[in-house]
């Protein structure tokens, strides 16, 4: 599902100067040449984006660390933003992205026992919305508005163009307070291991605000059940996200590499 293979966050650098006749360098035209144009967003998801800090600074930030507490184990995620190279330390069992292959090390058969491949990244993008929304290769729709204890909250959805990651038929769709702004709710789709795209949606909402860095991130998630019509109705199960760090730090390469005991996951399995 790593859905936004997707690399330098949100900026496209141009270069001013296309004239057939060169031009002296002077400092004029060295700061022409280094004019920066940030990416064009639906109106509202921008705001979305600047409610929760902004995305430019979001996209100066290098690496994302946090601690994510389950009921029967903590595991420690640490993602580079740009290349998304994933390492994910759990109770008997590593799984890492290496930029190329993704891979699992683990005690013994039963230490994991899910889909390595599909997990490498799920909860990095659960955690980082709004801000991976602003990835290369989206399409964005305006939503009907997603009803909830007397409030409509307005909304995107969010499609991948063809050959975007593992599983380019999966949708997002972001809904968000009509007042501040800021993300409270994400639905999702899923395409199945046999690789047919379900319309089925799960829900999660989003709060208990934490300011990293800048940058606004929620503390806890929390999974929704829905009636047979597919509406909201109560809470699930929470996730919670603690020791959070921002950096513009670069992790040494030898993070998210293969370990001797590691085994390469190939799409599928």
């Amino acid at each position: 599902m790593k859905k936004i293979t997707l690399v330098v966050l949100g900026l496209l650098f141009i270069v001013a100067c296309n004239n057939t006749e060169k031009k002296a360098e002077t400092p004029e035209n060295k700061k022409e040449e280094s004019k920066v144009v940030t990416k064009k967003y639906p109106k509202n998801l921008q705001k979305v984006f600047d409610a929760h800090g902004g995305i430019d600074t979001w996209n100066k930030a290098q690496t994302l660390v946090y601690e994510m507490v389950k009921p029967d184990n903590t595991e420690k995620h640490i993602t580079d933003l740009h290349s998304r190279k994933t390492r994910l330390e759990g109770k008997g069992f590593t799984i890492g992205y290496d930029g190329k292959d993704v891979w699992l090390a683990q005690k013994d058969s039963t230490a994991f026992r899910s889909n390595a491949r599909f997990y490498h990244n799920l909860y990095f993008y659960f955690y980082a919305m709004p801000f991976v929304l602003g990835d290369d290769g989206i399409t964005y729709e305006e939503e009907k508005s997603l009803s909830y204890d007397g409030v409509l909250y307005p909304g995107y959805k969010i499609s991948y163009g063809e050959n975007v990651g593992d599983s380019p038929e999966d949708n997002y769709f972001i809904y968000y307070n009509p007042e501040t702004y800021k993300m409270e709710w994400l639905a999702y789709t899923v395409t199945y291991f046999n690789g047919k795209p379900s319309t089925k949606r799960g829900y999660i909402r989003y709060g208990d605000w934490q300011k990293i860095n800048g940058v606004v991130l929620p503390k806890v998630l929390t999974w929704f059940t829905t009636d047979e019509e597919g509406n909201v109705k109560e809470p699930r199960n929470s996730v919670e996200f603690s020791n959070v760090s921002l950096t513009e730090k670069t992790m040494e390469a030898s993070t998210y590499a293969r370990p001797t005991d590691g085994v390469i996951v190939p799409k599928g399995n």
